[in-house]
């Protein structure tokens, strides 16, 4: 998660979005258009949760790759937050 919040903190300007913690959580708040993503731990059931784009993601930890995947698209943490980032704001491709 640390390493997640870093890597939007450097972002916020590129995609003109604001990134806060609370609580243990990453609120990520969007002008244009208007929307809010929040990432939330769930550490006894190792998943994290994300709400973003009217829709719930819960990722779970996997050994193998030691990290956060989404089982039904097999994305890392980082690489869905980004992309879910990208749909939000508008644009498409990687």
């Amino acid at each position: 998660m640390e390493s997640l919040k870093q890597s939007l903190i450097r972002a916020e300007d590129e995609f003109a979005m604001e990134v806060e913690e609370n609580a243990g959580a990453l609120h990520i708040s969007f002008d244009d258009p208007p929307g809010k993503f929040v990432i939330t731990p769930n550490a006894p059931v190792y998943q994290i949760w994300i709400s973003a784009l009217v829709s719930s993601f819960k990722l779970d930890w996997s050994p193998e790759a030691q990290d956060f995947v989404l089982a039904r698209t097999g994305e890392r943490l980082k690489d869905l937050v980004f992309r879910l980032i990208g749909e939000q704001l508008g644009q498409t491709g990687s």
